[in-house]
């Protein structure tokens, strides 16, 4: 096959639509249900915080997208501060974090579809039958094979798709609160009134919502086919969020006033249940309130908003693992493209491996917490590369410049911890456990099977040593943490987070102390793209 490039024929307008329907997936569907179970009327805060969080988050990498305008640009920008074998670390954790995200949406649509097309999802459990089993993995295929299509295309069809997504949830906020109007609602606790602040932020990792809003990267991961990246991605990114911010808060707050007080009066909103939560909270409230025939749409739109995120995410899926063979952190073979300017072999590879996801992590709320996290810990180290490229390269023209970065980064580094410490002890064990296995994995592959070139060559222990103790100490704060955490109860919840905080400072700065040499990270983005001559100050 012909070897390809990249097609620049993404505008601002479909980077734009990429993040929005990146964003706009199945969060919105289950998400305000486990937050007011969580939280109660407190959720909506839940909501505000994971939008400020991510903004700060996406603010930083709209920097680092504009002064590294690549395509899979996240994994590119892990080796710019601590040299190759970091970048190695972190694009397999940005390859787990994308390629499982697709089957989070596949799960999302047949839970919906469950309701008229019974025998996807067992009763109860949520997990997949033998017959969902294989209906998840045909319709991730199809995903993937739609993905073969130019790069334009694949933007027009999920800039289609985002205008129904938008307009459906939008519409629903108007319905609800036009039918069923319970002010009242806002204050009545879950039924543990004394958690219901804890249950506030523990939601904004556990129940969706810090998922529901991780699409504004694919902005990010397509700027290496934006013709104008310096104004393209920023508007993307940052947009992307606000977009998503106003419409969850309105869909939370539809949610909570929607609700019959009833449902309420025994247990609070913790044991929230009316026929159909479970498998269509909004569809079944619309049912309730005597509007079945826009429960109907909801059930449309239950396939359609899932499908076109997980369509988009293949998308950006398929760029970061082709950044993962562009680095040598994955076969070279990965980074082949073809005539349309499709990186085909990662679109097979993210097919493969995202089919392994229906295997562990069979729910859609197992996979979220899941993602949560692996996903919140890819970014993490954005704000590490970007004070370091502050340091190294103080006068590389940067068309979108973050104001006060030594206040916004190190905030959205603590933000960062933060959210991983709400995910809890059970899904940090998998995520470390996971990490473990493929630190060991690369090790033994350089040191035994990379041949004797390959083992002579230095990893770069003295850049990465610092990975030790950052994932031992957020596991072991985790631990010591509340229950609502999974932790031992030795703190309470905002104790752990003041030490999260304190020790997210103190690996911030060791991080930054042992990064590679200024002159390196220079010849690092110097090498991804072209700099203009003084733009490379020694």
């Amino acid at each position: 096959m012909t070897q390809g490039k990249l097609r620049k024929e993404a505008g601002v307008i479909g980077l734009l639509y990429a993040s929005v329907g990146g964003i706009v997936g199945s969060g919105w569907l289950f998400g305000p249900l486990h937050a007011a179970q969580q939280a109660g009327p407190l959720s909506l805060g839940s909501w505000l915080i994971g939008a400020v969080a991510v903004l700060l988050i996406a603010l930083v990498f709209a920097e680092l997208a504009t002064l590294i305008p690549r395509s899979g640009a996240l994994v590119h920008i892990s080796r710019v501060s601590h040299g190759a074998f970091l970048g190695v670390i972190w694009s397999w954790i940005l390859f787990f974090a994308y390629v499982s995200v697709a089957p989070v949406e596949v799960m999302a649509v047949l839970t919906y579809a469950n309701n008229y097309l019974p025998g996807l999802i067992h009763p109860g459990s949520g997990l997949l039958t033998s017959i969902g089993f294989v209906v998840s993995i045909v319709l991730l295929a199809v995903f993937v094979a739609l993905n073969f299509l130019v790069v334009r295309w694949v933007l027009l069809i999920n800039s289609t798709a985002t205008w129904w997504k938008l307009a459906v949830p939008a519409a629903t906020v108007v319905v609800l609160l036009a039918l069923s109007f319970h002010p009242e609602n806002l204050h009545i606790a879950t039924g543990r009134s004394q958690q219901d602040v804890a249950g506030m932020f523990t939601a904004v990792a556990t129940s969706g919502v810090i998922f529901s809003y991780f699409g504004f990267r694919q902005a990010i991961d397509l700027a290496g086919e934006t013709p104008n990246p310096s104004r393209n991605v920023p508007i993307a990114v940052i947009g992307s969020v606000f977009i998503a911010a106003l419409l969850y808060i309105a869909l939370q707050f539809a949610f909570l006033l929607a609700v019959d007080p009833a449902a309420l009066a025994s247990g609070g909103w913790a044991t929230l249940k009316f026929a159909g939560s479970t498998t269509g909270p909004f569809a079944a409230i619309a049912t309730v309130v005597g509007a079945a025939w826009w429960a109907v749409v909801l059930y449309i739109d239950a396939i359609v908003s899932p499908a076109g995120t997980a369509f988009i995410y293949t998308t950006a899926a398929s760029r970061v693992t082709m950044a993962t063979g562009e680095i040598g952190s994955g076969p070279r073979w990965l980074a082949r493209i073809n005539r349309n300017g499709t990186p085909w072999a990662a679109l097979l590879v993210t097919f493969v491996v995202g089919a392994l996801f229906f295997f562990p992590f069979p729910s859609w709320q197992k996979l979220v917490s899941y993602i949560s996290s692996v996903t919140v810990l890819s970014f993490s180290i954005g704000p590490i590369v970007l004070l370091q490229l502050r340091r190294s390269m103080p006068d590389a023209p940067r068309p979108f410049r973050l104001w006060a970065p030594w206040v916004i980064a190190p905030a959205a580094y603590i933000i960062s911890n933060w959210i991983i410490y709400w995910t809890g002890v059970a899904t940090l064990d998998v995520l470390f456990g996971m990490l473990a296995v493929v630190f060991v994995g690369y090790l033994i592959h350089h040191y035994l099977l990379g041949g004797a070139r390959r083992r002579r060559e230095p990893l770069g222990w003295a850049h990465v040593w610092w990975l030790l103790p950052y994932f031992a100490g957020l596991w072991g704060l985790t631990e010591l943490g509340p229950h609502a955490v999974g932790g031992n109860g030795a703190m309470t919840l905002f104790e752990g987070m003041a030490a999260v905080a304190v020790f997210s400072i103190v690996i911030l700065g060791i991080a930054l102390a042992t990064a590679v040499p200024q002159h390196d990270a220079r010849h690092v983005v110097e090498e991804m793209v072209e700099l203009p001559p003084e733009a490379v100050l020694s």
